[in-house]
């Protein structure tokens, strides 16, 4: 992104983005409302868009046939802690993905583009978490235009996170039953 586009979104704020604050460059820019996905080339195995969705804000779309059980596209970004990621909560949007207890990637700070990936109750793709890697990997075939849809299965106490896939089989929350 720009950095003029940057500061085009943040008029309101008083002063100039090349002077805010660190709290307001590390913890509320990283994923805001003024940030235009791309997927990285080199973490997806496939030719990917991201693009508006009907689903939620951004999504991510196969430019091309995906094969079920094929790796998709790596889900990367910066490794924090839980303290660090209770810091990021007060963000617009999160893209926070539990790795091991205690550490989370945030895709907003160095992400591929997966973090773009939408919620929902009927996937096709699933989070293959190994070696400290997150990868997607297709559960069935994927059609060119169609939208990569994860089940997050929201896990922890955390309150009901109301769901907008729209599938048949919709749950009505990410969080699992």
């Amino acid at each position: 992104m720009e950095a003029e586009d940057a500061s085009a979104a943040f008029t309101h704020l008083p002063y100039d983005l090349a002077e805010a604050p660190a709290f307001v460059r590390e913890v509320l820019l990283p994923g805001g409302p003024h940030v235009r996905p791309s997927i990285t080339a080199n973490a997806a195995r496939y030719a990917l868009e991201a693009r508006d969705s009907a689903i939620h804000r951004y999504g991510v779309f196969a430019a091309e046939r995906i094969s079920a059980g094929q790796q998709v596209i790596e889900y990367t970004g910066e490794r924090i802690s839980y303290a660090e990621a209770s810091r990021r909560s007060v963000r617009p949007y999160l893209y926070l993905f539990w790795l091991t207890p205690g550490l989370l990637i945030d895709g907003a700070v160095g992400g591929s583009g997966a973090e773009y990936i939408n919620h929902s109750c009927e996937p096709n793709l699933e989070a293959n978490v190994a070696d400290g890697h997150v990868h997607f990997v297709s559960l069935r075939d994927i059609q060119p235009g169609e939208e990569l849809l994860l089940d997050y299965k929201v896990r922890g106490g955390a309150p009901g996170m109301r769901c907008q896939c729209g599938a048949p089989s919709c749950r009505g929350f990410f969080n699992e039953p």
